[in-house]
């Protein structure tokens, strides 16, 4: 009977999860944080359905849905990097309870120094809690070959509080950066932006209440979502002057601050963002014009783009560039439309995060505290 109901859990399971993969495929989720939102829901149902009688068996479960919807679609970075998160919370809730209290872990985090870490080499790895015995595990039994089920059951309800820890932070996001906008944004400012980040369209919001200033948004040929962005902040009572791409060299002489979003933000603190973003922040760099980007931590992503600026980058459909109707021309030319331009490091002054302001040098250090190591592939 139980194996009926294990067979029937696990094909519950693939169902969910082969269901969310083909809609990556598909494209009918697309954005960083409704795909991030997905993932976890789908994780939470996994693990919460999942048979595991010690910590690998479950690892090894997540990590098999997780390949599963990376590969389903590569370049939404978020789907791996809440794997990642999740992942990394499991361990510490396992450690904790193995442990049966978090003193030992926080008093070997308290003493870490740079002569520590450069002498100790990784501090995670070398401060992690040893193994407690069977004895002081209390009721955590793992590999017990009387109730097989006891170490999950006893398990459970600790990952879901794990889980529902990574999705409180996913749904908050947009508040805990918004929060010290004010901090950030002056009265009489004149803010460039690009394309239609939701993530820095409630930045500039939360701040206009407390400041008077003025948003350029770039129109962002071919997709022209900033004709959206514009909209929306000038429903919100903010002065909002749209202008097309061409424009902005131009007018950033005049601009004091450019606020961009990121679609994934790299390990060596490059971005990939929306088309135009790389021309903003190159024209920023001219002039001298500090770049800030706004985005939730869970967008940090432990690769890095290796060989050159095109090499993971998302391409769209060329017709919008180039219709067919400009039917001699076609056949003459390659049209090539990358959705992401990948922004260097040095082009950006600061990331704003839900945990701070971060400057792209020390991202390296935010994906250590946020993943583990042996999650960086998958």
């Amino acid at each position: 009977m139980s194996g009926m109901a294990t067979e029937g859990s696990s094909a519950a399971n693939q169902r969910v999860v082969e269901n969310l993969a083909s809609r990556l495929r598909r494209r009918q989720v697309v954005g960083s944080r409704e795909t991030a939102l997905e993932t976890v829901l789908v994780l939470r149902q996994v693990v919460s359905k999942a048979r595991f009688s010690n910590i690998d068996q479950l690892v090894e479960v997540i990590r098999s849905v997780g390949r599963k919807l990376v590969e389903a679609q590569p370049k939404e970075h978020t789907v791996g990097n809440t794997v990642r998160k999740v992942l990394h919370h499991i361990r510490e809730e396992y450690h904790t309870a193995t442990q049966g209290t978090t003193a030992a872990a926080s008093t070997s985090r308290s003493t870490l120094s740079i002569a520590k870490f450069v002498l100790q080499g990784q501090p995670r790895k070398q401060n992690a809690p040893p193994k407690a015995s069977d004895e002081t595990r209390g009721t955590l039994k793992e590999n017990d070959p009387d109730d097989p089920d006891a170490f999950a059951r006893t398990l459970k309800p600790v990952l879901m509080e794990a889980i529902q820890d990574v999705l409180d932070e996913l749904e908050t996001v947009y508040d805990n950066i918004s929060k010290n906008a004010k901090d950030h944004i002056h009265s009489d400012e004149i803010i460039l932006t690009i394309g239609k980040s939701s993530t820095v369209e409630a930045f500039l919001k939360s701040a206009a209440p407390y400041r008077k200033y003025t948003v350029i948004v770039a129109d962002t040929a071919p997709s022209y979502s900033g004709h959206d962005m514009a909209q929306s902040l000038s429903s919100a009572g903010i002065s909002t002057v749209l202008v097309p791409d061409s424009a902005i060299y131009a007018l950033m002489s005049r601009v004091n601050k450019v606020i961009l979003g990121a679609h994934a933000i790299l390990a060596n603190g490059g971005m990939f963002a929306i088309t135009g973003s790389l021309l903003a922040a190159t024209a920023a760099r001219a002039h001298s014009t500090p770049v800030v980007v706004c985005s939730g931590q869970f967008k940090l992503t432990p690769q890095w783009n290796l060989y050159h600026e095109y090499g993971a980058l998302d391409f769209a459909d060329p017709s919008s560039v180039l219709g067919f109707e400009e039917g001699n021309l076609v056949d003459k030319v390659d049209v090539v439309n990358p959705y992401y331009d990948y922004v260097r490091p040095e082009l950006v002054d600061a990331f704003i995060t839900n945990d701070g302001d971060h400057p792209p040098s020390s991202v390296y250090r935010l994906i250590k505290e946020a993943y583990d190591d042996e999650d960086y592939e998958l």
